[in-house]
């Protein structure tokens, strides 16, 4: 049984569907993803024997610049990638069983579903991802309403209105070229009446009556890693006290300019040696000193419970890698989902989440000294057996038996 795995975005979309197409192969069935065509997601996906269709630009070549996509770079985006999905999946999916869609409002998935007869889901990887009547877009569960927020209904039409704005006219248009009758709410219908959550219960903990939306939470999609870390890693973890990760991910467009020096500094304050990795921002190290060591992509997994302590982005991802690690966390926050991640992460006791996504060496220094006192270690260490690591397997398992129920009425 063959099912087609998608997402445009960042690692941290792309690698759980590789955890997904190996749980799916697992239990029997095939998988192929389509996904942005970035020289990281190729090897990612070859490395676990995953065939990876290309959907769209390159996500670095849009994030990987001096500034910040802005309202423009958007309207002239979401019409591309729609019509790569239209044109990709709508190649790729005959023959397969059902369509999962993650990433950036994934819109013309589930229309090519819908055209095929084939079952579709959308899949979440944070609460926020979810569309809700109670919490104003983008607002995390948390204090009561201020008086600006409290006209939900209008929000919540708002951005549908939003959503419709920058993906409705070409979506209708492909729709129409298939013989398909036009979408009013493209953002309701991409979501469908019953999404799946694909987030850890305890650090994404699913709230019932959070929306009307029958949500099925599966557990984080996390993909297993034995790769042995580098040996000229291993001798400078070897060589001394455990060091502090620093990594801010594809975040290249969003950290500060001088996000690596700021951090070296912050971590010799605490009397702390770094392992620096570059990601898509390029970091380096701002001297040739030889307590810090820059890394490119390795295991995360087993390099986490080698260091003292983790300072990223907080993507969805890396939150849990890191929270399975054991290892305390600081999270400096830069975009979307992030600044949820950190206050979860505060919350729980098993880390630090940074007041803003520009730190100072005082700033990032203080944080650091609280996530390596004796109180959240002991925490993030307690922690880390609560941590789920199935949810691939439990998403592989509701995939292939909803594929193989496939009535012609494929979504809900």
């Amino acid at each position: 049984m063959r099912v087609l795995l998608t997402s445009w975005g960042s690692r941290g979309d792309v690698e759980p569907l590789a955890a997904l197409a190996v749980a799916i192969r697992e239990q029997g069935g095939e998988a192929v993803v389509c996904a942005p065509p970035d020289d990281d997601f190729v090897t990612l996906l070859d490395r676990v024997g995953v065939p990876l269709v290309p959907l769209g630009p390159t996500v670095k070549s849009v994030v990987a610049r001096r500034e910040p996509p802005g309202a423009a770079a958007a309207f002239k985006l979401a019409p591309e990638l729609v019509a790569a999905r239209f044109e990709t999946l709508g190649a790729v999916a005959p023959g397969c069983r059902a369509i999962v869609a993650t990433g950036l409002m994934p819109a013309g998935a589930r229309d090519v579903a819908d055209k095929l007869g084939i079952r579709y889901v959308l899949a979440a990887f944070h609460l926020l991802g979810l569309p809700s009547r109670h919490l104003p877009p983008g607002r995390r569960p948390g204090p009561p309403l201020t008086a600006d927020e409290t006209d939900l209904t209008g929000q919540w039409a708002q951005d549908a209105e939003r959503v419709n704005g920058l993906y409705g006219e070409a979506v209708n248009r492909h729709r129409a070229l298939i013989g398909l009758p036009p979408v009013g709410n493209v953002r309701d219908y991409v979501f469908t009446d019953r999404p799946w959550l694909a987030a850890d219960p305890v650090l994404c903990p699913w709230q019932p009556g959070r929306t009307e939306l029958d949500v099925v939470q599966t557990g984080a999609w996390i993909l297993p890693d034995d790769r042995p870390l580098p040996a000229d890693l291993l001798a400078f973890l070897d060589a001394g006290q455990p060091p502090v990760y620093v990594g801010f991910g594809s975040m290249a467009a969003y950290v500060s300019k001088d996000i690596a020096q700021v951090a070296i500094e912050a971590v010799r304050a605490q009397g702390r040696r770094i392992v620096l990795a570059r990601g898509w921002a390029g970091l380096a190290a701002t001297d040739d000193a030889a307590d810090c060591f820059v890394v490119g992509e390795v295991n995360q997994q087993e390099l986490f419970r080698r260091v003292a302590a983790i300072v990223h982005h907080g993507g969805a991802g890396t939150t849990t890698t890191a929270s399975r690690s054991g290892t305390p966390q600081v999270i400096v926050p830069q975009i979307a989902d992030q600044p949820h991640w950190a206050a979860r992460i505060a919350e729980l006791g098993v880390g630090v989440a940074h007041d803003g996504p520009v730190p100072t060496v005082a700033s990032l220094s203080h944080a650091l000294g609280t996530a390596l006192g004796t109180a959240t270690a002991v925490r993030a260490r307690e922690m880390a057996g609560t941590i789920r690591g199935d949810g691939a397997a439990v998403a592989a398992g509701l995939l292939l038996e909803v594929a193989r129920e496939n009535t012609g009425h494929p979504s809900r």
